[in-house]
């Protein structure tokens, strides 16, 4: 079972203030970055607004979150990628990258100095101070903040491919072109089921759940669905099961069935007999890295949860 004090450690930076609901993909601005005429060197403007400057592209990259280092892999600057924070999973090649930490925030300096970076690429979940004592010891670091929508995910990904030399144009139109398909079957629909999406439930009582502002909140959105958590207060928030089942949600997603939620034992939790996602085993397991790492798999989760909010559009 996902362990309470983790789960709010990550959560932290996997908020996206301000998501609105599905739209229609709007035109970003391209990544912040300008060319020394003199020499040669490029100078970006980072998350915290640093300026970030490289003679050429990085060839030697540390990723410290998991999000980062699925995102140099799809840019195809996998091979680049020298040192990684040890919950960085995806893809499989990633696990034979040497580990520098990253347990409860915790990382290890020394480690991460010791394999001669000449890119550090930080996200939301590491902290500015961070940030400072890697910048300190005389590493350039890039903190990549967290996009706000699909659209802005793509600048990202645009952003690193400047920092490693890649070109990431086939990788964003086929991102984009899959997020227009599932836009153009989701936007002339009227219904929009309601969804509980579980993100923990080592406490069963009062399970945590996306609330406003999230990646999982927007996803749901942009899916076709209306999340009940969407409407509380809180990003992160736990809810009753009492709350769960007075908002009789007809799709449930257990993104906690990574850590042993299965949906028989969901089914038996008491009063849930009566909730109509129980009834018409509408009761489903998804892989919430699809859905809290905001990187290109986002695209993944976003297809996932239209599939299974609007079965019959997606066949």
């Amino acid at each position: 079972m996902f362990r309470k004090t983790l789960l709010l450690t990550l959560l932290s930076a996997f908020l996206i203030a301000g998501c609105g609901p599905a739209s229609a993909p709007t035109e970003m601005p391209a990544p912040v970055s300008t060319v020394a005429p003199v020499s040669g060197a490029i100078t970006f403007t980072d998350g915290l607004g640093r300026s970030v400057v490289l003679n050429e592209p990085a060839q030697r990259v540390v990723s410290l979150a998991p999000s980062n280092t699925e995102i140099l892999f799809a840019i195809g600057a996998g091979g680049q990628v020298v040192g990684r924070d040890e919950f960085s999973d995806y893809p499989a090649e990633a696990g034979s990258i040497e580990k520098v930490g990253g347990s409860m925030g915790e990382y290890s300096v020394e480690a991460i100095v010791a394999l001669k970076p000449d890119l550090v690429l930080a996200a939301e979940i590491n902290s500015p101070e961070l940030v400072k004592q890697l910048e300190d010891l005389g590493l350039t670091v890039y903190y990549l903040k967290n996009p706000k929508t699909l659209e802005e995910m793509y600048v990202n990904l645009e952003i690193v491919a400047q920092l490693t030399g890649q070109d990431p144009t086939k990788l964003t139109d086929s991102l984009k072109a899959r997020v227009a398909a599932v836009d153009e079957k989701i936007m002339p629909l009227s219904a929009r089921p309601s969804v509980f999406y579980e993100i923990d439930a080592t406490d069963p009582a009062k399970p945590y759940t996306y609330g406003p502002g999230t990646f999982g909140d927007l996803l749901i959105t942009r899916a076709g669905g209306s999340n009940i958590g969407g409407a509380l207060t809180d990003p992160y928030p736990q809810i009753s099961l009492e709350q769960i089942i007075v908002s009789n949600p007809s799709i449930i997603l257990l993104g906690d069935s990574m850590w042993g939620v299965t949906v028989d034992s969901v089914a038996v939790r008491p009063g849930w007999e009566t909730i109509e996602a129980v009834k018409s085993s509408q009761v489903f397991p998804i892989d919430d890295n699809l859905i809290s790492r905001p990187g290109p798999r986002l695209v993944d989760g976003l297809e996932q949860l239209a599939k299974l909010l609007h079965p019959g559009v997606f066949e």
